[in-house]
């Protein structure tokens, strides 16, 4: 029997794009949300939410990864027409880099300009205790993939300007959104490793040398992604544990999500604030 190729990327994109604009009926977002591990009761913030499983989505893939549900919500969250992205597709579960840019690519075509991403991560900064949000400045990517490889697609800039992954106005307003409701919020820089295994401890001096202060193992290819189609982006990086050889301490998905979940209400409040701000 004879294997059936999969979908070039722009067909893959019309494909999912005509369904999720389907079930949107007048909806037009503007805002789009990444939940990262642990975060998704985020989507229970959206006033008349729709929600979309993966399972309904074309080229959408379930995920696999505990703290993923895996569906569209689409609401109204402080005024404004969102779409968020409950559950992430990573690479370390065997999709590949054009895949995880999926979703951003689908925002991108049914007209979302503002995409906000979190993620759940490990502080390599040595002041980074455990439930500490920082706000993503920069990233690193050490993936060593990128979802733009091969043809340009309509809508994306060849060679994507990166010298602000992160808009700078829309840091400024989450600073001055932490500043109003006394949420603490650090700052620093981003790096996103293949995994799925945690880094060795080797490994973290070595990120701590090349300037990072976080690690995980999603979004620097979404946000890539996403500047090339012209979308600004924000981020936030919800520190679950100290990485590898910062504390004797091992390391646990359990308890990632179990961090995850605690400082989930902060980062909502953080996140609503930046969109009643928009």
């Amino acid at each position: 029997m004879t294997a059936t190729a999969a979908p070039a990327p722009p067909a893959m994109i019309d494909e999912a794009a005509a369904y999720v604009r389907a079930r949107l009926g007048s909806r037009a977002p503007e805002v789009a949300i990444v939940l990262g591990s642990g975060l998704g009761q985020f989507a229970e913030r959206l006033a008349h939410a729709v929600r979309i499983p993966y399972t309904d989505i074309p080229h959408f893939p379930a995920p696999t990864v505990m703290g993923h549900s895996g569906e569209l919500v689409a609401g109204t969250l402080a005024g404004h027409e969102t779409l968020v992205q409950s559950g992430r597709f990573h690479m370390y579960e065997g999709h590949t880099a054009s895949l995880c840019a999926l979703p951003v690519r689908v925002f991108a075509r049914l007209g979302v300009r503002t995409l906000v991403l979190t993620n759940a991560a490990g502080g390599i900064r040595r002041s980074f205790g455990s439930g500490t949000v920082m706000l993503i400045a920069d990233q690193i990517n050490l993936t060593f993939r990128n979802g733009l490889f091969g043809r340009v697609l309509p809508g994306e800039e060849r060679f994507p300007d990166m010298s602000d992954p992160y808009d700078p106005a829309l840091r400024g307003i989450a600073r001055e959104v932490a500043r109003r409701r006394k949420i603490p919020l650090a700052e620093g820089v981003y790096v996103g490793l293949l995994g799925p295994s945690y880094e060795t401890p080797a490994e973290i001096r070595m990120l701590e040398r090349l300037g990072a202060d976080a690690v995980g193992m999603s979004t620097v290819l979404e946000v890539t992604a996403a500047r090339a189609a012209g979308i600004r982006c924000l981020g936030f990086s919800a520190i679950t544990n100290p990485a590898a050889g910062v504390t004797p301490h091992k390391l646990d998905h359990l308890e990632v999500m179990d961090v995850a979940y605690r400082i989930a209400g902060e980062l909502a409040e953080l996140i609503e604030g930046v969109v009643a701000a928009l």
